[in-house]
């Protein structure tokens, strides 16, 4: 019978985040909402901005019990290869670590800022509100509100 869990690294910019068995690992593709489980055939793919969430293989470790972790995520990319997960993100931020009327803040902030002229100014004002309000759905999921 084939293994339920599968190793994980998250690996920003500042170093390893984890480095753990898992059983599943939900992400945001740049195209859509990605679930990986054990075995599964080689993928690479680029990242989008939003929830990243780990439920830990019983007996890992950081993890009680199994258990699950949220992170918000921007950016990247990820590759599994050889029931190996590696996402490579530009930012990685737990979800206890996030304040709610932080990121609203700065969802409001990013909504106010014009955007520059030409296409360039105009995507980068728009990935910033996309950022924004990904991070606060994560956020808002911490205070039991849900994504």
């Amino acid at each position: 019978m084939a293994s339920k869990s599968f190793s994980f690294r998250l690996v920003t910019p500042q170093g390893k985040l984890l480095d753990t068995q898992v059983e599943s690992v939900r992400f945001p593709g740049h195209d859509g909402l990605v679930g990986i489980l054990a075995n599964r055939a080689p993928l690479v793919m680029k990242l989008g901005a939003g929830p990243l969430n780990v439920e830990f293989a019983a007996g890992a470790a950081g993890a009680v019990g199994g258990g699950s972790k949220l992170f918000y995520i921007e950016s990247g990319f990820a590759q599994m290869v050889a029931n190996k997960l590696t996402v490579l993100t530009a930012k990685a931020v737990a979800q206890e670590d996030l304040s709610e009327s932080a990121a609203a803040g700065e969802l409001a902030a990013a909504k106010l800022q014009q955007a520059g002229k030409g296409e360039i100014a105009v995507e980068r004002h728009r990935v910033r509100v996309e950022h924004a309000k990904a991070k606060l759905a994560v956020a808002r999921s911490a205070a039991g509100k849900g994504i």
